[in-house]
């Protein structure tokens, strides 16, 4: 009973944070002609209730795709069609044909605002809380501390609440699918991907853990018994997931290839805006686009991607287990994020939720990284006036997580789930007995430039020379960051020991 009542006070506190969030500014209020993303959600429920499916991704006189056309998949649009037809109900000004756009009031703030609040009580937020139940040889106070820690995560806070997104949805959904695969509800999870999937097309980057994960299963139960009919099974399930999201779309090939051309726009480019990935930071020093062919560009993101998650995915699909499945999000994710084709900063996300996912395991280096990706966020968030929102809620992560899982004394080999790797370089590195100093000096370290980047980011105008200098600074000190922690996620992955890997849920 205390359990509940303790996890009731984490949620309420979770969504006092977010109503106070929201009560600030959101993408692109006040800047015409094209606005940001809340006027992007609030175009496509104008166009999702005021035209036919048909013309939902096609360029029309009603539907000008230059002007926030539709990017992704189905169900994003199912969901700005319901949403639209409740604000119809409520004010049939807020999705009016051409004469909506723009539209800004308190009260039509009020509504996307609550729909978003909706999206996280309905998906988001119960996933997180049975996740933290389901952990196994935890105490019922560190359950409680581990959905504290996650609920308030400022990074997807401050883009869905603060900017205005729906990434609670998606990443919901690949939660939802994470929970039914530690209960061996292998059919409903997969169902529950295929949706987050079909929401956002990002979801990409957890798709091959799932796929290697599940095929790893496979492959454990015999491909001549068991395990090919668990193959069939999956494949059917996903095909039928499939059909079902894109039914009205199904009766036209040209319908289906022209929501994929929306989904997959090679002319963007190989990044947007300052994102703290390599292609960013190395254009620094050499102008990628300029030199290299989009054609080239696209090859050569995919080569470099691909390679950088090989390991882990070998890995897992050998030695399946949930453990290792949760570790794989992670590294498959952020080598998507730093090395994959038309990158968005938003898109560190991904790669966040499945670190919360293991702050119980290794407190020390989940809330470091968790600080990082919020802070790779900031030159965004300035854009959009989150600066206060920003200054109070990612110190008050830090608190939170500190009060809860002292982090600061976790920072052994072992701690680190780093005891295996620190055992085969034992008699080659003298410096491993000093290692835990070495890792707070280095957090700390870490943490101060992260302030003083933030303060002159906020504070300083830059040298007129050099406008892009602070956005810049924040994208290539955190992109370092990023290939460090991609480096001890793939350690931590591949000196993990099989017997270790098999347990139910840690």
């Amino acid at each position: 009973m205390e359990k509940w009542s303790l996890m009731t006070i984490t949620v309420l506190l979770a969504l006092t944070v977010r109503w106070a969030v929201s009560l600030g500014s959101y993408s692109g209020a006040g800047k015409p002609p094209m606005y940001g993303d809340y006027e992007a959600q609030r175009h496509w429920q104008e166009i999702t209730y005021n035209l036919p499916i048909r013309q939902w991704y096609f360029n029309t006189s009603d539907n000008n795709l230059l002007y926030w056309g539709l990017d992704y998949p189905p169900l994003t649009a199912y969901h700005s069609f319901v949403c639209a037809y409740i604000a119809k109900l409520i004010n049939p000004d807020w999705v009016a044909l051409h004469t909506s756009r723009g539209y800004e009031s308190q009260p039509h703030k009020l509504f996307m605002r609550t729909t978003v609040f909706v999206a996280d009580l309905l998906v988001y937020i119960p996933a997180v809380i049975l996740y933290c139940f389901s952990l196994k040889e935890t105490s019922a106070k560190k359950k409680v501390s581990s959905a504290l820690c996650i609920l308030l995560y400022p990074g997807l806070i401050l883009i869905d609440h603060g900017h205005f997104q729906y990434n609670s949805v998606s990443l919901g959904l690949a939660l939802w699918a994470v929970l039914c695969l530690s209960r061996d509800w292998d059919l409903l999870g997969s169902v529950a991907f295929c949706l987050a999937l079909n929401y956002k097309q990002m979801e990409l980057y957890h798709s091959l853990p799932f796929f290697c994960y599940l095929l790893g299963k496979c492959f454990k139960k015999g491909l001549k018994g068991k395990g090919l009919v668990l193959l069939a099974k999956l494949a059917g399930t996903v095909l039928l997931s499939f059909a079902a999201c894109w039914l009205p779309f199904g009766t036209d090939v040209e319908q289906i290839m022209q929501v994929l051309r929306r989904l997959f726009p090679i002319d963007r480019g190989l990044f947007e805006d300052k994102v703290a990935n390599i292609w960013c930071s190395l254009s620094v020093l050499i102008k990628i686009k300029n030199v290299i062919s989009p054609r080239t560009q696209l090859k050569l993101s995919f080569a470099v991607t691909f390679l950088s998650l090989l390991p882990a995915c070998i890995k897992l699909t050998v030695q399946p287990s949930l453990r290792g499945f949760k570790f794989a999000l992670v590294s498959c994710a952020l080598s998507f994020f730093l090395f994959s084709f038309q990158v968005h900063e938003k898109s560190i996300l991904l790669v966040s939720v499945p670190v919360c996912l293991i702050i119980n395991e290794i407190p020390f280096m989940a809330t470091w990284f968790l600080l990082v990706s919020t802070f790779s966020l900031l030159p965004l968030l300035l854009k959009d006036g989150l600066l206060l929102a920003y200054a109070v809620t990612t110190p008050a992560f830090l608190a939170v997580c500190l009060a809860s899982f002292s982090i600061l004394e976790k920072t052994s080999a072992e701690d680190l789930q780093l005891k295996a790797f620190s055992l085969s370089l034992k008699g080659y590195v003298s410096w491993f007995k000093s290692f835990p100093r070495i890792v707070r000096s280095l957090f700390l370290l870490s943490m101060s430039l992260i302030g003083v980047l933030s303060v002159l980011s906020a504070a300083v105008p830059p040298p007129q020379s050099l406008p892009d200098l602070f956005p810049v600074a924040v994208a290539v000190v955190s992109c370092l960051h990023f290939l460090l922690f991609l480096v001890y996620f793939n350690v931590v992955i591949l000196w993990d020991s099989k017997n270790r890997g098999q347990k139910k849920m840690s």
